[in-house]
């Protein structure tokens, strides 16, 4: 799976992951129920209309809600967004702006209809671990459409511990594979937390973020 991925959260693993899987269409429910059971980290909570979703996170506690979302359902996200589980969305408009806001809610990962059945299951698990999604398609879009501009330098979310000692060590010089021997995480996992510390810190270099890592006090000289 080629997504960019952006860990929020430097925790360790869990257990099997809980999902609850939401559509309108029946067959669709059938389909993404299917996909989920083929992961032997994944397993189905339940399946619910989009009508009855708020009423099932109540009485299931899923972990991951799998949202297939359509047009004409910006006003009910927002609330169930609100409503305390991470969700994975699955959209046509994978870069429409009501839905990209929803990263400051339960929104952990945005991918398109079309996403392949491994990049949906991996979603999922990275999502359930506090990581932010995003598919190749909606990382295209957004660098077409420019960069946006870049606010000041504090981030809009704190950099988790574990971020803190990878800016740390970046500043140190050390290469990924290194990091990941000093912290005994994957090069994969490492990947993850770098992309998440330019996200906050609004970088696209290591030199940058070591910098305002440096001017916020994050890394002391």
């Amino acid at each position: 799976m080629r997504c960019q991925l952006c860990a929020s959260d430097g925790g360790g693993g869990r257990g099997v992951v809980r999902v609850l899987v939401t559509a309108d269409s029946a067959v669709t429910r059938a389909g993404l129920e299917s996909l989920v059971t083929q992961s032997p980290l994944l397993s189905v909570a339940g399946s619910v209309s989009t009508g009855n979703l708020i009423e099932q996170i109540r009485n299931v506690q899923p972990d991951v809600v799998l949202l297939a979302w359509r047009r004409g359902l910006e006003q009910s996200l927002d609330s169930w967004l609100e409503s305390g589980p991470t969700f994975v969305l699955l959209t046509e408009d994978a870069d429409q702006p009501s839905t990209a806001a929803g990263f400051h809610s339960g929104l952990r990962a945005i991918l398109p209809l079309h996403a392949s059945a491994r990049e949906i299951s991996v979603a999922i698990e990275a999502a359930a671990e506090g990581l932010i999604v995003l598919h190749p398609d909606s990382v295209n879009s957004q660098q077409a459409a420019g960069p946006a501009p870049r606010p000041a330098e504090a981030p809009d979310a704190p950099l988790t511990p574990r971020e803190i000692e990878v800016l740390r060590l970046l500043a140190e010089g050390l290469a990924n594979k290194n990091i990941a021997w000093k912290l005994k995480i994957s090069e994969h996992t490492v990947k993850f937390h770098i992309a998440s510390i330019f996200t906050k810190l609004n970088v696209s270099s290591r030199a940058e973020a070591v910098a305002i890592g440096i001017r916020q006090g994050v890394i002391l000289l």
